[in-house]
């Protein structure tokens, strides 16, 4: 996955996290279950993405490969402070 494919899909995934969040702001029963895990998918989908472009911009800028960065698993990047 390249750089822009990655952009992409950010951008798609934070689309998505303004939607269910304006659907949960209308509702002012709040969200149900479905809704927030919904919600949490999307922000470690968003972690992850993250943290694949940082570590391939790194890799880049090291002269690495940034190719051989993959996409790692949820507990890694949630243990990041922001």
């Amino acid at each position: 996955m390249d750089d822009k494919t990655i952009l992409s899909r950010i951008s798609e995934l934070v689309d998505q996290e303004h939607r269910l969040r304006a659907e949960a702001q209308a509702n002012e029963a709040g969200t149900d279950d479905e809704a927030r895990t919904r919600l949490r998918e999307l922000e470690e989908s968003l972690d992850q993405c993250w943290d694949l472009l940082r570590r391939r911009r790194a890799a880049r800028q090291t002269h690495g490969d940034p190719d051989a960065q993959g996409t790692r698993q949820v507990p890694a990047v949630e243990r990041y402070l922001q």
